[in-house]
C-alpha cells in the first residue's frame, strides 16, 4: 500500500523537472487531459541506503514488496 499520493499535477513542486527523462524506469505515456500522480516509492530509500553503504540493511526490490500475513484493512484510517 503506497497510501495517499505526495503529488498530482505540477511535477516542479516535488523537484521533477523532466518527465520525458526520469531517474529511474521508463518515461510515462502521457495522453491529451492526463494528470501525472506521484506516490512515495520505495527506489528513493533504496538510493540513500546505496550511497550510506550501512554494514545492514533490509529493503526491497522493485516489483518484490514487503509480503505479510497482515491484511490491508488491519492499516486503513
Amino acid at each position: 500500500m503506497h497510501g495517499e499520493p505526495v503529488c498530482v499535477g505540477d511535477s516542479e513542486a516535488i523537484g521533477i523537472h523532466d518527465l520525458a527523462h526520469p531517474q529511474y524506469g521508463d518515461a510515462p505515456v502521457l495522453e491529451p487531459g492526463d494528470v501525472p500522480v506521484f506516490w512515495a516509492c520505495g527506489v528513493t530509500p533504496q538510493a540513500a541506503v546505496m550511497a550510506s553503504k550501512p554494514e545492514f540493511a533490509i529493503t526491497h526490490a522493485p516489483g518484490h514488496m514487503l509480503v505479510t500475513d497482515v491484511r490491508d484493512v488491519t492499516y486503513m484510517v
